[in-house]
């Protein structure tokens, strides 16, 4: 199903990212992650699909998010804040299949990823982004059964719907939301955006306000 949201949910939602988001933290190893506060929600994706895209369009920010034509150029775990009593951080994961990096390079990141997953208490939730112009790959599913074994609870997002006609879009959120059926950690509602156009975003914000409400932050 598509995510439907409430018009309060939306507005707290544009209040949540209205003020000045800004970089906080890069961490390269478990090591250095910093000290766990704000509830976190995290973004996962292939490389290239446009996660630094869709967190510059969801903090009103053009250059929050460091974006490339490169994929594999975040290559460490990039936290963002917003203002005092925000009570959220965004985490700019790396992203995972193809990257222009030695292996042993991705093999480490990817390692990071999973430590960062299955240790991190105050993370509420990974948004995994799918390109809508492809649909979910072998690759995104074994992601996604990553999660369901680290019990993280997520929710697809697809990004790049500006590229996909109308008709074929519905048919790949119909097939996306089948098969989150058969994962126990997946959220039943996909969300559908567009870092160029600004669709979706409301829902995404609204979305962490109703994580942070039942949080109770």
């Amino acid at each position: 199903m598509i995510a439907t949201t409430s018009t309060d949910l939306i507005e707290a939602g544009r209040k949540l990212f209205a003020g000045d988001w800004r970089f906080v933290w890069a961490s390269p190893s478990i090591e250095t992650l910093p000290p766990m506060a704000s509830l976190e929600v995290a973004f996962a994706g292939r490389s290239n699909v446009g996660k630094s895209s869709l967190i510059n369009a969801l903090t009103g920010r053009n250059a929050l998010a460091r974006t490339s034509h490169t994929p594999g150029r975040t290559q460490e775990l990039i936290f963002f804040e917003g203002p005092d009593k925000a009570g959220i951080r965004l985490v700019d994961m790396p992203g995972y299949g193809y990257a222009a990096a030695p292996k042993a390079k991705v093999a480490s990141w990817t390692a990071l990823i999973l430590q960062f997953l299955q240790g991190r208490t105050t993370l509420a939730r990974v948004y995994v982004l799918i390109d809508a112009r492809h649909g979910l790959k072998d690759v995104d599913l074994d992601v996604l059964k990553t999660l369901d074994k680290a019990a993280v609870s997520y929710q697809v997002v697809l990004t790049k719907t500006d590229q996909v006609k109308p008709a074929e879009l519905e048919a790949r959120i119909a097939e996306t939301v089948a098969a989150l059926a058969k994962h126990p950690a997946a959220f039943p509602e996909v969300l559908a955006t567009s870092s160029r156009e600004g669709t979706g975003m409301p829902e995404l914000r609204a979305a962490m306000v109703r994580l942070l409400e039942e949080r109770g932050r």
